[in-house]
C-alpha cells in the first residue's frame, strides 16, 4: 500500500514541503486552513518586513513566485528592496499558490497522530471529519500557532480581558481612544504600536534593555563591502541563509542565543518616521509584576520612583514566540515521549527529521536546528528540497 505523507498546516513552510513532495510523485495529504496565520494573526495594514526576494514560497516548479502571482493579478510588482509588501497581498499570494498546486487541500483539523498499530512504521492520524488513516510520514509545519510566548509577570492579568498577545488581533481600530502598553522591542510590537497610534490610541512600548528601539538601515544605507542576503549586506546574514547545514553543528547554547539575536529585535528602516513622536517609550526597565485596580491593568516596573507604575486600558505582549513540540496536544503521548528536544525545539537531523523516524518538523520549530533564516518565508528554499529528499528514502 503506497500510504501518503501528511502535512499538518497551509502556511508558506506547508505548502511548499508539499510541492516539493508531490513533485517527486510521493502522494501527499495537506491539511489546515491556509495562511491562516497570515489572515487571522496579523493586524490589517502590516507591512512584511521581509523583502520581495525574501518573500517567495519556494516550489520545485517554475513559475509560483511572489512576481509571478503578481504578474498573473495584476497587482503591484514587488521586487526591489525598495517594495513593501501588505500582509493581504502576501495572504493572497499564498492562496493563490495553494490553489493552483493544491485544490485538493483539505480544511479540516488533525486531531491526533499515533504510531500505525501493527506495521512497525507509519503513523495514524485522525481527522476532525472522523476519517483516519495510515501515514508513511509526518511534516509538522502549525509555524506560530499555540506557541505565542506571555511573559510570566502577566499571569495577573490572565483571563481579564486586559491583555493579550500580538497574535491574537486582526483589527487594531479596537484600541482607538485607549491607553495600551505595549510590551517588547520587536517589529511585532513597533509595527503594532505604530498601527494603533494611527488609529487614535496613545501608546507606550516598555522594554527592558536601554535603546532597545531601534531601526535597520534603509537599501541604499546597506555596507557595499560584504555579501548581499535576502535580509541585508553581512558576512554573517550570508553564512546563516546559505549554509544553514552547518548550524546544527554548533553547541547548543550557541544555537539557541544566535537564533535569538540574529535578526532579532529591530524595526524596519520604514517604520522609523511613523515611530517618531507618535509612541512614547519606556526603556531600561524590567516588567516585575502586574495588578489589576480599579479595572486598569498596572504595571509595576524595575528601578523604583514614579514612573516604576503604568496604568493602562490594556497591555499587549509583544514577546514573540517559544516553541514547545511536547506540547503539540495532536502528537501522541508515544510520540511526544520519544522526540528529543534541546529548550522545547525538536532536535533535527540533516533531512529534517526528529528522534522520531518518519516525523519531520519545518519551519519556525526548526530554526534551534537551522538557524534564523527558519523563521523567515525564504527558509522554504533550504528546508523543502530536503525533507522531500528524506522522505523519498522511507519505505511505502
Amino acid at each position: 500500500m503506497n500510504r501518503p505523507v501528511a502535512v499538518i498546516g497551509a502556511g508558506p513552510y506547508g505548502l511548499s514541503t508539499a510541492a516539493h513532495l508531490r513533485a517527486r510523485g510521493i502522494p501527499v495529504r495537506v491539511f489546515g486552513s491556509t495562511m491562516v496565520s497570515w489572515r487571522e494573526g496579523m493586524p490589517a495594514g502590516m507591512i512584511l518586513k521581509s523583502t520581495p526576494v525574501a518573500s517567495s514560497i519556494d516550489a520545485p516548479q517554475p513559475g509560483h513566485r511572489l512576481v509571478d502571482f503578481c504578474a498573473d493579478t495584476g497587482i503591484t510588482r514587488y521586487e526591489s528592496d525598495w517594495d513593501l509588501i501588505p500582509v493581504e497581498d502576501f495572504a493572497a499570494y499564498g492562496q493563490w499558490f495553494a490553489d493552483r498546486l493544491f485544490p485538493d487541500l483539505e480544511a479540516v483539523k488533525v486531531v491526533s497522530i499515533d504510531r500505525a498499530p501493527g506495521t512497525g512504521s507509519g503513523f495514524s492520524l485522525k481527522l476532525d471529519s472522523g476519517e483516519t488513516f495510515d501515514a508513511r510520514a509526518v511534516v509538522v509545519a502549525t509555524g506560530l500557532t499555540g506557541v505565542a510566548r506571555m511573559p510570566r509577570e502577566l499571569d495577573a492579568l490572565a483571563d481579564t480581558g486586559l491583555v493579550s498577545h500580538a497574535s491574537q488581533h486582526r483589527d487594531l481600530t479596537r484600541f482607538a481612544d485607549r491607553d495600551v502598553v505595549v510590551i517588547g522591542a520587536g517589529q511585532s510590537a513597533l509595527e503594532n504600536a505604530v498601527l494603533m497610534a494611527e488609529a487614535g490610541a496613545r501608546v507606550r512600548i516598555v522594554a527592558r534593555r536601554h535603546g532597545a528601539v531601534a531601526f535597520g538601515d534603509a537599501p541604499d544605507r546597506q555596507p557595499r563591502l560584504t555579501p548581499v542576503t535576502p535580509f541585508g549586506n553581512a558576512w554573517s546574514l550570508y553564512a546563516f541563509s546559505y549554509h544553514a547545514t552547518h548550524f546544527r553543528h554548533l553547541p547548543a547554547p550557541a544555537r539557541h542565543y544566535l537564533v535569538r539575536r540574529v535578526l532579532g529585535p529591530l524595526g524596519a528602516w520604514w517604520l522609523r518616521d511613523r515611530f517618531t513622536g507618535n509612541v512614547q517609550v519606556t526603556d531600561g526597565r524590567r516588567l516585575v509584576r502586574s495588578q489589576v485596580e480599579d479595572g486598569r491593568p498596572v504595571l509595576t516596573l524595575s528601578g523604583g520612583g514614579p514612573s516604576a507604575r503604568l496604568a493602562a486600558d490594556h497591555v499587549m505582549a509583544a514577546t514573540g514566540y517559544r516553541m514547545d513540540a511536547t506540547a503539540l496536544d495532536f502528537l501522541g503521548h508515544g510520540l511526544r515521549a520519544g522526540l528529543s528536544t534541546s529548550r522545547g525545539a525538536p532536535v533535527l537531523d540533516a533531512g529534517y527529521g526528529s528522534s522520531v523516524p518518519g516525523l519531520y518538523f519545518t519551519g519556525l520549530p526548526a530554526a534551534a536546528s537551522f538557524g534564523p533564516v527558519m523563521r523567515f518565508v525564504v527558509g522554504t528554499e533550504y528546508a523543502s528540497p530536503r525533507i522531500a529528499a528524506s522522505v523519498a528514502k522511507l519505505g511505502r
